[in-house]
């Protein structure tokens, strides 16, 4: 079951680079090369048209399609929603003496491509050999602003090595792309057109109507004399550069991307809209759009970064994942979410899961809090939703769902869909997590308290009493464990409602001492009872939590134990993944498990648990886990650091920071694996750096990797961002702005302030 990574890019601590162009590994670069700003999201792809093997993919969050299943029982979804492929604003087509650049077709050499993390800018460069033996030097550049959330910028430029001629250039916005799933472009064109030199075209989504414009401006310094070009879903511009032996020529495209995602305005309105973008940008110099790029970049690696000495891999792969994270997402649009791919492919449909709020939140949390706020705020935002989807499927208060892009629940397995409740308690835990670390309580009181009301009522609803236990439980689930069908009081989901109903009975209690009259307009709002809270309190008590006394390990789900015993390494690597090679229901008939369930809920209330449990639990379920998840192993290898198996850890944690990189998985062609990247982030941070953020202060016990000379990494903790450097000598802790700040190292309480503090390794070496 060994995970071999498939490397062909340079190891550079600050880039990623491609040397030589492999067809056959195209579409995994795509993703690898992916650009974002949490507003769009553009693949890899050759912008100058390829007809080899491509996703040509650009999306915006909060676009999407809607297709009707057929099912017929109530609860099952009736329709799903989909982040749909949009507007190709980088189309280009070349062409020299009647030959058209093709990388499949034409001959090329001295191919490079690279991503650039101080920068944020995706360059593509190679030498054009013509059929008839003249070379041309063809360079193509690319961001998506990280300031100004519409833009998006292109340059191309020439060098013609061995003749002077010229080059025949169209460029322009295409409609037409294909959605991939769908087999078919899924926009109709409204209008397009150009004006005082910004050429334009309007579309929206055939059945959800979200409307999307595009425009964009040429700059070149060569005189372009345009030709506007328009046919179905296509507007462009076509123009002729001269190209001077030993010379460079290049253009410039401003591109301006404006979407009506709720339909709010009229079309007229988009377009006025997206014309004075559009005329904004204009006024805009390619240089002070690069400079802007950097500086921002420059700026998220003073307070983000993570350093490693001796192990340039994994440097590389820890400030990819740091660069994606911060690419999928930084807080500036309230009411978004990160798919599970982010907006980078189109496997799982652009949905968000569980994933946001048990894995994304944490680096948000510590690295950008309005970022994690923000992702708060979507919960919020598409709490009418998540109460309509509990009355769907018989019950009260608000049921989120495990697969949404809007709200609205968008998984077609309803075994997933209707038994996987464990997004609410995520969403509650994210509630609890976020306002314990960042003190925002204004949160709390005017959104936090009504989602944790309201899915309090869910979960109240959704269990039942026990005929022979008397104890109150859940029936007819699936936990995080996916692998275990149809169960009876999973520990997890029992575990975590029993959390929930208390969190929300002392929220509520403080409320109702500190802000009394915020406390009053709350239970106005929802029609709060005070027999729901003696309710929820009951429930809290009874709550069945399956244990073996003896052993101290939790029970999975009722019966768990009994289940028939399957040796995972036994298993032939070839079956793998077990969903493409097993009968579907083989999978549910074993002891085996997909991803941590149990071990889950002891990193998620880590101070709760013994050291001596998380072992027995460790060591109990870590030997029937396959990992067929790419968020399980970081969770192993935290707590597998915690429990002193240091070799273990570092296993575990090889192919994190490089999932995508090394394509360890078979599957980077479908888009990056944004959720695991966080937890990358979390195997460094939480796994070697030893924090805990659960506990009554934020602590810290790390421990160094053998083949490590040092790391360090950075925190925002009550306002102060907070440096700790780990070395062979120690520990480092340093406030490097905001004041300063307490916190626990090796269980003793240490200020972290402008004065370096230096404590001793006390954990000694890590084994790698």
């Amino acid at each position: 079951m060994a995970k071999i990574a498939d490397r062909y890019l340079k190891v550079d601590p600050w880039a990623v680079t491609e040397e030589g162009f492999d067809p056959e590994r195209n579409r995994v670069s795509e993703s690898i090369f992916s650009l974002g700003n949490e507003y769009m999201g553009v693949r890899g792809y050759p912008e100058e048209g390829y007809s080899g093997d491509m996703l040509l993919g650009s999306y915006f969050n909060g676009l999407y399609e809607e297709h009707a299943i057929g099912n017929h029982y109530k609860g099952i979804i009736r329709s799903l929603r989909y982040m749909v492929n949009a507007v190709d604003w980088l189309y280009t087509r070349l062409t020299v003496d009647g030959e058209q650049l093709d990388l499949a077709r034409s001959k090329v050499k001295d191919f490079r491509r690279r991503l650039d993390f101080h920068t944020g800018v995706y360059s593509r460069e190679f030498l054009w050999l013509l059929e008839n033996g003249k070379e041309l030097k063809v360079t193509f550049t690319r961001l998506v602003s990280m300031t100004m959330s519409h833009l998006g910028l292109q340059q191309v430029a020439f060098e013609p090595l061995n003749f002077t001629g010229e080059v025949q250039v169209c460029t322009g916005l295409d409609f037409g792309a294909v959605h991939e799933e769908r087999g078919q472009s899924m926009w109709k064109s409204l209008r397009s057109g150009s004006a005082e030199g910004i050429t334009a075209i309007m579309a929206e989504t055939l059945t959800t109507g979200n409307r999307l414009f595009s425009g964009f401006v040429l700059q070149s310094p060569a005189e372009l004399n345009p030709c506007l070009v328009e046919r179905d879903r296509f507007v462009g511009q076509s123009f002729t550069l001269p190209l001077i032996e030993g010379g460079r020529i290049h253009y410039t495209k401003l591109a301006v991307n404006y979407a009506d995602t709720g339909n709010a305005g009229t079309p007229e309105l988009l377009w006025v809209k997206g014309m004075k973008l559009a005329g904004e940008a204009a006024g805009l110099e390619a240089g002070e759009v690069f400079e802007a790029q950097e500086a921002y970049w420059r700026g998220i690696w003073e307070t983000s970064d993570i350093s490693i000495e001796g192990d340039e891999e994994n440097q590389q792969g820890i400030r990819f994942c740091i660069f994606q994270l911060y690419q999928t997402y930084h807080g500036d649009h309230p009411g978004y979410n990160i798919g599970a791919k982010g907006l980078t492919g189109e496997a799982y449909r652009g949905l968000a899961f569980w994933d946001t709020e048990s894995y994304c939140l944490p680096f948000y949390m510590f690295n950008n809090p309005k970022a994690a706020r923000s992702l708060l705020e979507f919960r919020y935002k598409t709490l009418p939703e998540a109460m309509q989807r509990a009355r769907d499927v018989d019950c009260e208060g608000a049921c989120y769902p495990i697969a949404t892009i809007d709200g609205t629940e968008s998984c077609d397995l309803w075994q997933h869909s209707n038994l996987q409740l464990h997004v609410g308690t995520a969403v509650s835990y994210g509630i609890w997590h976020y306002v314990k670390n960042t003190g925002d309580v204004e949160f709390l009181y005017s959104k936090g308290a009504e989602m944790l009301i309201q899915i309090s009522r869910f979960y109240a609803t959704r269990g039942q009493w026990g005929a022979r236990s008397g104890q109150y439980g859940y029936f007819g689930v699936m936990g995080p464990d996916e692998f275990q069908l149809m169960v009876n009081n999973n520990c997890y989901i029992n575990l975590m409602a029993k959390k929930l109903f208390e969190y929300t009975n002392d929220t509520l209690a403080h409320m109702r001492e500190a802000v009394p009259e915020r406390f009053a307009a709350l239970v106005a709002l929802t029609a709060l009872r005070e027999e729901e809270l003696s309710d929820w309190a009951n429930k809290a008590e009874h709550m069945k939590i399956p244990c073996d006394p003896a052993s101290g390990v939790y029970e999975e789900h009722d019966g768990f134990f009994d289940m028939p015993h399957m040796d995972i390494h036994s298993i032939p690597v070839t079956e793998f993944p077990l969903y493409s090679n097993w009968s579907y229901d083989r999978l549910y008939r074993y002891d085996m498990i997909k991803q941590p369930d149990v071990l889950m809920f002891m990193f998620l209330y880590n101070s709760e648990f013994t050291r001596e449990a998380k072992l027995a639990n460790y060591e109990y379920y870590e030997p029937r886990c396959i990992h067929e998840s790419s968020l399980s192993p970081s969770i192993h290898s935290i707590l597998a650091s915690e429990t002193g198996k240091h070799e273990e850890a570092y296993r575990f944690f090889e192919f994190a920071t490089r999932l995508d990189l090394d394509n360890y998985n078979r599957n980077t062609r479908e888009g990056l694996h944004t959720t695991s990247i966080a937890a990358a982030w979390m195997n460094i941070v939480y796994g070697f750096g030893g924090m805990r953020s659960d506990g009554q202060r934020l602590s810290f016990s790390p421990t160094l990797p053998e083949r490590w000379t040092s790391y360090s990494f950075h925190v925002q903790y009550e306002g102060v961002l907070i440096r700790l450097a780990v070395t062979q000598e120690g520990v480092q802790i340093q406030a490097v702005s905001g004041g300063s700040a307490d916190i626990i190292v090796y269980g003793q309480r240490v200020t972290a302030g402008t004065d370096i503090v230096t404590l001793p390794l006390a954990e000694g070496l890590v084994a790698g």
